[in-house]
């Protein structure tokens, strides 16, 4: 199991980002949350199988259809064993 936490630019808010973000998750297994940022911006932190991991940061890249992402900072940090993935208000 790994961690990490997620800090997501560009046009990703009002675009559904969250919830989409929350689907693939739960596709793949993945724990954690996501949320929107006062800046514009989304965060997410997320934990799972490394393979699993991979593929959602990879999907964060694109997010849903209308989103345009500019950039993703992704950092390795701690586990806290989550039970499910979340949208944080």
């Amino acid at each position: 199991m790994k961690a990490v936490h997620l800090k997501i630019y560009g046009h990703v808010q009002g675009v559904f980002f969250r919830q989409r973000t929350m689907e693939k998750a739960k596709e793949l297994g993945i724990k954690g949350w996501v949320m929107n940022c006062a800046d514009g911006t989304v965060e997410a932190e997320a934990e799972g199988e490394e393979d699993a991991l991979l593929k959602f940061v990879e999907w964060c890249h694109d997010g849903p259809q209308k989103a345009s992402v500019d950039k993703i900072d992704v950092t390795a940090t701690t586990l806290k064993n989550f039970s499910s993935f979340q949208i944080k208000r």
